[in-house]
């Protein structure tokens, strides 16, 4: 790496990536190719598969134009190196408080003992307890969750104290216990034993409480649950804000007597006649509820299953915010990471080229974009405050807090800010907080605080700062991707568009690399395109590709090899496998032909009026069958899902072509028309190999996870009557 900015008194330590003036060498050679590739499409129209060929210029025109835009989060990555011991130095108690958000919604798909995992790892920072502030937004207003939390708060009494003395990470329970203690020292591993069983039981507790439905008999009679009633559901109850732990009360404390962080349980209300705007409207009730109890200048949040996996992370963001290089800093994104990714991520959920490379790449040109978790805000930024040259943070200020108020008063009083109403004829969710509107709240959020003037900061330390949950089966994963693409293509699609909101605000780069997100979705019609009419063509004895004897052949061989190369490359110096590298490109494909397909259409659809946004929870629990599927690295196909049939259809449809061209140049044409078809064929093989999990799930396996017979039925029906039309 070269060192592009430091000095003595700097907090941080800023550092290209190495490899840059190969990189570009590279990326010139590609552009080149794509270029010529191109220009042969364009002079070399034949008279027989116009269309289909027309069709193929279009396709290669697209994936080049987003090739093209792709290279904006590669061209330059930047990368920070933290000084906690001169933050120390030069701020001593003076540091700022923090609040911390975590949202769930759902304690059947969000299971409340995994959700007190991440609660514990957060309160157990490296940080002064009595300025850290957690809250948990309760969207399903369930008592369930709220019994968790008290649990919680017991059990951080002893968790505390633990993590300070063993300085252990992470410091999750769930994640710590998970493996075995490895200190022989016989008292260590006592006291290790000790708490382990003190967090098995209190995990116990809770499941046994969100299994029965109901809480028990004796936690009833605490006057804490008073708010709750047996009318209230999950999509019908009124606001409720408990403060579980009060941080100013001097008897709050741990088992040694150190003051514990302030914890808080939040439910906005939610009525069916109103509209409560999923994560985002949650978001916007926990910035103005912690506005009147703590009012931290600092805001973290994270996903209910993303638990802290370095507990330095805080002190790590405030190196950023509190530089005096850093005045215009609104956010510190951490990148996305997991902890149960398979040893050659089945499913391509780790990330790991995304959060390593791409967000890192954002930098250059003003900094990442805001995805939704592991995050710290600047608040004001967060509220809609435009940045300006002048503008100095009062720290001391914000220190601020309301001692003399007692709980109920307090409790009362931010309760009345996360009514139903309270945000009718106000700048909520347009102006100020997170922004309404689309799937993806985060993105749209993020791009229109830069739009402000404001920059942000990709930190990924060698400790990963956050991990959480990745899907485990193949139709959660589509699920949540169609999401993504569906809601980074609507973005592109309206005012927000950052070609268009960002133009004159943000630098050319970084509207190019959030657009890299946002034609994720479109990139479906032409691969659909390049899969289905090749092989079609490759059937009915129509060459679309120049001969291996051509010149230009070497071209699209050039372009494809060392894209491909380098992509394998990037993965594995990234920490993935190249099996992994394989599954990446499996899921490429599925992910095109299905997630984002479906995203366009719908897109289309709610464009057209004929439906709204929804939001979908990624369960975060698993069958038992289906866990061990995964940790054996077998794809679940295992329901009847639309998207299954796609996939099913399209490798049918592949090894059908394929066989039929193969029988066509041997039986009728000889093997000496190889030349011409050489192309189509390697296209068509590397479908059939991609899919080779999808012909075993569809013939050959018996669990549960495999493709249903009516699915199979069906894709082989299609994908034959295709192929027969084309014979023909």
């Amino acid at each position: 790496m070269v060192d592009i900015e430091n000095g003595s008194g700097y907090l941080f330590t800023a550092e290209s990536a190495k490899g840059r003036a190969a990189y570009k060498l590279y990326a010139s050679s590609v552009l080149a190719g794509i270029l010529l590739i191109w220009f042969y499409r364009a002079t070399h129209i034949p008279l027989e598969g116009r269309w289909a060929w027309l069709g193929l210029f279009g396709a290669e025109i697209w994936f080049g134009f987003y090739w093209f835009v792709t290279q904006s989060a590669r061209w330059n990555p930047i990368y920070y190196r933290t000084h906690k011991d001169k933050l120390s130095q030069r701020f001593g108690a003076q540091l700022p408080k923090v609040d911390i958000f975590v949202c769930t919604a759902d304690p059947f798909a969000e299971p409340p003992s995994l959700v007190m995992s991440t609660i514990l790892s957060l309160m157990a920072y490296d940080y002064e307890p009595e300025k850290l502030s957690i809250y948990l937004s309760d969207d399903a207003g369930s008592i369930l969750t709220f019994y968790a939390l008290w649990e919680a708060s017991c059990f951080a009494k002893h968790w505390l104290p633990y993590c300070k003395k063993f300085k252990m990470e992470p410091r999750s329970p769930m994640a710590y216990f998970s493996t075995p203690c490895k200190d022989n020292n016989n008292s260590n591993y006592n006291e290790w034993s000790s708490m382990k069983k003190l967090f098995e039981d209190m995990t116990s507790r809770i499941e046994r409480v969100v299994s029965l439905g109901k809480i028990p008999e004796e936690f009833k009679e605490q006057k804490r649950v008073s708010k709750w009633n047996a009318e209230m559901t999950s999509r019908n109850h009124r606001p409720i804000v408990q403060i579980m732990i009060d941080g100013r009360d001097q008897t709050a404390t741990d088992l040694d007597g150190n003051p514990l962080p302030t914890l808080v349980y939040v439910a906005r209300e939610k009525h069916p006649q109103h509209h409560h705007n999923f994560k985002a409207g949650a978001m916007n009730a926990l910035i103005r509820v912690s506005s009147e109890i703590s009012n931290a200048p600092i805001i973290l949040n994270v996903d209910c299953d993303m638990y802290s996996n370095n507990s330095a992370s805080i002190k790590d963001a405030l190196c950023f915010f509190l530089d005096k290089r850093s005045h215009d800093v609104a956010y510190v994104q951490y990148p996305q990471f997991f902890h149960n990714i398979t040893k050659n991520d089945l499913y391509a959920n780790s990330l790991n080229v995304i959060g390593m490379v791409e967000i890192s790449g954002f930098d250059i040109w003003g900094g990442p974009a805001y995805v939704g978790t592991g995050c710290f805000h600047r608040r004001e930024s967060l509220c809609g405050k435009k940045y300006s040259g002048d503008y100095n943070e009062d720290w001391i200020r914000s220190e601020e807090i309301k001692h003399q108020e007692n709980t109920s008063t307090l409790e009362g009083r931010a309760e009345s800010l996360i009514t139903c109403i309270y945000e009718n004829n106000t700048l909520w969710g347009k102006e100020v907080g997170l922004k309404y509107g689309f799937p993806v709240e985060d993105i749209i959020t993020g791009l229109t605080i830069q739009c402000k003037g404001w920059r942000s900061i990709c930190h990924n330390p060698s400790r990963k700062g956050f991990l959480g949950m990745a899907p485990t089966t193949l139709e959660q994963t589509l699920v949540q991707h169609k999401r993504w693409g569906e809601g980074n293509f609507q973005i592109s699609l309206s005012k927000h568009c950052p070609i268009i909101q960002g133009h004159g605000k943000i630098k050319l780069g970084l509207q190019f690399a959030y657009s890299i997100y946002g034609l994720w979705a479109p990139n479906s019609l032409p691969t659909f395109y390049y899969l289905i009419v090749p092989p079609l063509c490759l059937l009915k004895g129509i060459s679309l590709f120049p001969k291996v004897s051509s010149p230009w052949f070497t071209t699209f061989a050039y372009v494809i090899v060392a894209k491909n190369t380098y992509a394998a490359a990037e993965s594995l110096l990234c920490g993935d496998t190249f099996s992994g590298w394989w599954n990446s490109q499996r899921m490429w494909v599925y992910k095109r032909l299905t997630s984002y397909l479906y995203g366009v259409s719908d897109t289309i659809i709610k464009l057209l009026g004929f439906s709204k946004s929804s939001f979908t929870i990624t369960s975060k629990v698993a069958d038992g069958d289906e866990s061990k599927r995964y940790e054996n690295e077998v794809m679940e196909f295992g329901s009847s899902s639309p998207m299954f049939r796609i996939i099913a259809t399209i490798a049918v449809l592949n090894l059908g072509c394929l066989l039929g061209g193969v029988m066509r140049l041997l039986v009728y044409e000889g093997v000496a028309r190889l030349n011409d078809y050489f192309a189509q064929l390697i296209l068509c093989g590397s479908m059939v190999a991609i899919n080779v999990p999808v012909y075993g799930a569809m013939f050959f396996r018996k669990d549960k996870g495999r493709i249903p017979p009516s699915i199979t039925f069906a894709s082989l029906c299609l994908a034959m009557a295709t192929c027969l039309v084309q014979i023909v």
